[in-house]
């Protein structure tokens, strides 16, 4: 294992995604970042015990492309489980991974998703109608966090009421308790955890009974080709299965729809671009998701590996700053500016390789049709200035308020 001692000085960083200070009052996610890129494409960092950061474009993608070398377990420097096991298939490796993946796959393709459009279309509408007279909001409790969370919901046919359970149960796992320490936020997470396994074996229980055309009956009842025969799976590798699932697909996407609003609301030229021109939103959803990747990724070396001009130790923890990666300027021109109709965009935000992010196509088509309805309905809000966004950050960065304000419709 590698040590602070065995690395060059200057590579040598304090840098934690776990600290919140980096975030408050004001974000600097993006300037700390850039720092770290600009001491090399991997530095070590002494907190969580010791963890190696890759920065840069051409590095982070030979990561996520190389399983063998850098396994995906762990993929959290912090416990988020309480020690309950992997997120399934995320932190399983091929050919493990493999027939997890395959069973999944076609449920989340773009057929089937796209099927979905005027469902969240409507529920976009629906969650606009409730606000849209006040000239006021408060944009994740009313928006950001509804639509996605009620998006699963409704592709897993599991009750809308429990939305707010699952609301305060994913905040906990991915942020612990605001201003308390480590171990009262492990131990937070292990019982927030084990309260949605409590639920989710409900749900199991409920479908193996009476199975539906939802996507939770189909998982439940598919029969999985993997290493030790093709079968059902069991209780235990669906509620790891399930708890990926709400994970990966909320505070993604709830992230991304803050980020559009900040971003949009500081450049207003832009923003009227997508008023006029519609068009322009599917190329502005990417340019979003690149200036502003939600997930970091985590990797565990297998072997000692050469990468970015050093060596990594079998066993040392990496971190894959996406969000640097995406502001990579050997690989994007100008890539601190936002430019809706940036081609080419080979963003990283939904990965690389085996894990490339299997709600890749759900979460283009949320934010998609989001910026339409909101560019449609409420078109020129603006953040409030004594009021500021508050962000968070961790392995999956995001906001969890931000006030805005617009001209009330009617």
């Amino acid at each position: 294992m590698t040590t602070a001692a065995m690395v060059p000085g200057n590579l040598v960083v304090d840098f934690d995604i776990y600290d919140q200070s980096l975030t408050v009052p004001v974000d600097t996610v993006p300037e700390r970042v850039a720092e770290l890129a600009r001491k090399g494409p991997v530095v070590y960092s002494t907190a969580h015990g010791g963890h190696w950061i890759v920065t840069r474009y051409q590095e982070i993608h030979e990561v996520l492309r190389d399983p063998e070398t850098f396994s995906s377990y762990p993929n959290n420097l912090v416990s988020t489980t309480a020690g309950f096991g992997k997120f399934l298939p995320l932190e399983l490796d091929p050919p493990e991974h493999t027939g997890y993946r395959r069973a999944l796959q076609p449920l989340f393709g773009p057929q089937r998703m796209q099927a979905l459009e005027d469902d969240i279309r409507a529920v976009i509408n629906e969650l606009i109608d409730a606000f849209a007279d006040r000239g006021a909001a408060e944009f994740i409790s009313a928006f950001a966090h509804e639509l996605p969370t009620r998006v699963f919901l409704t592709l897993m046919d599991w009750p809308r009421a429990d939305a707010a359970m699952f609301t305060e149960a994913t905040d906990i796992v991915l942020t612990g308790i605001p201003g308390g320490s480590e171990e009262e936020s492990n131990r937070a997470r292990g019982e927030a955890a084990f309260r949605m396994l409590g639920y989710f074996q409900r749900m199991i229980d409920a479908r193996r009974a009476t199975p539906g055309p939802d996507i939770t009956s189909t998982i439940i009842h598919t029969e999985v080709e993997l290493a030790d025969g093709t079968r059902l799976l069991t209780d235990e590798e669906l509620q790891r299965m399930f708890f990926l699932l709400l994970i990966a697909g909320l505070h993604t996407v709830q992230g991304s729809l803050a980020w559009s609003i900040i971003h949009l609301s500081n450049n207003p030229e832009q923003r009227r671009q997508l008023v006029e021109d519609p068009a322009l939103i599917a190329s502005a959803v990417e340019e979003i998701l690149r200036i502003e990747a939600a997930v970091i990724p985590g990797r565990c070396a297998t072997r000692d590996v050469e990468l970015g001009g050093v060596t990594i130790a079998a066993g040392d923890q990496l971190i894959l700053l996406l969000c640097s990666a995406n502001r990579d300027e050997a690989e994007f021109e100008q890539p601190d500016m936002l430019q809706l109709d940036r081609r080419p965009n080979r963003h990283l935000s939904f990965g690389a390789g085996a894990h490339r992010c299997l709600g890749s196509h759900l979460a283009r088509i949320e934010l998609r049709v989001a910026l339409e309805e909101i560019h449609r309905r409420i078109p020129d809000y603006a953040l409030v200035e004594s009021d500021p966004p508050i962000l968070h950050a961790s392995q999956v960065r995001g906001c969890a308020r931000l006030p805005i304000t617009f001209t009330p419709e009617g």
